[in-house]
């Protein structure tokens, strides 16, 4: 997503030039192009996929809704499966339109997973739930932090449900460092996702995410974090931002690399 603008032809030839192993896909761009040939496409350039993003959104209260998005998390996890990835990100889902309920939402998601859990096993995929910071509540994701996120996928077992440690959601926190050391002792980072906050805010604030360094993240200190605490896999950079995306794909990537090494590596 942090260089949207590029087919996959595209992002998967600039990763080999730029000596970048392994790429995290989103599910849109991937349909697109079709997921047996996204994988093949992948494989033939020497690279892995990191993750699939994103499956979830399992608020709703309406029965037919909450059954279309079971059989769209199905079909997410085949898709990790197919392209060889074992972890497929979950975005919980926000509030059903008229409900003030955040637990009840909660409660929702947990049932969603009981169901989805042993299917995502069966087929080799950990399903890795993100907490969103809290501006993202009541529209997007009713998991907050780090420890909501635990909560939840504690009730499952570790190789079935994780969670994904992303610094531009919780980096705020002051609970979220003991939450990536409980995490980390369960075996439950199946994510590591890097972006910086920076301000003031875009209109929609979906595209706020800043470039390694731009911001007030202390990336370094929280890649420590992740790693005392256990997690020796992939770490993405997933940006969100207008400005990159006008940009050349490749230079972006280049410049993201870069500023991973001097902020973070």
């Amino acid at each position: 997503m942090t260089v949207k603008q590029l087919t996959l032809p595209e992002l998967t030839d600039s990763c080999v030039r730029l000596g970048i192993p392994a790429v995290g896909l989103w599910r849109d761009p991937v349909r697109a192009y079709g997921v047996e040939a996204a994988a093949k496409l992948v494989r033939d350039a020497g690279l892995t996929v990191t993750s699939l993003c994103r499956g979830g959104f399992f608020t709703a209260i309406d029965p037919v809704e909450r059954a279309r998005a079971l059989a769209d998390n199905r079909t997410a996890i085949d898709e990790a499966a197919a392209l060889g990835t074992d972890t497929l990100i979950l975005v919980a889902g926000g509030l059903p339109a008229g409900s003030r309920d955040l637990p009840a939402a909660r409660e929702r998601v947990a049932e969603a997973l009981s169901v989805l859990a042993p299917y995502a096993g069966e087929r080799g995929v950990r399903l890795a739930v993100e907490p969103l910071h809290p501006m993202y509540a009541a529209d997007r994701c009713v998991v907050s932090t780090l420890t909501q996120a635990l909560d939840l996928a504690e009730r499952f077992p570790a190789e079935q449900v994780g969670v994904v440690v992303d610094t531009y959601h919780i980096w705020w926190d002051e609970a979220a460092s003991a939450a990536v050391a409980r995490a980390g002792a369960a075996g439950r980072i199946h994510a590591f996702q890097l972006a910086d906050w920076t301000t003031p805010l875009p209109a929609g604030v979906l595209t706020g995410r800043g470039q390694l360094g731009d911001g007030v993240i202390d990336m370094r200190e929280w890649k420590g974090r992740v790693e005392a605490a256990g997690y020796g896999g992939a770490i993405e950079v997933e940006l969100f931002n207008e400005g990159l995306w006008a940009r050349d794909g490749e230079e972006v990537l280049g410049e993201v690399l870069a500023r991973y090494k001097e902020f973070a590596g």
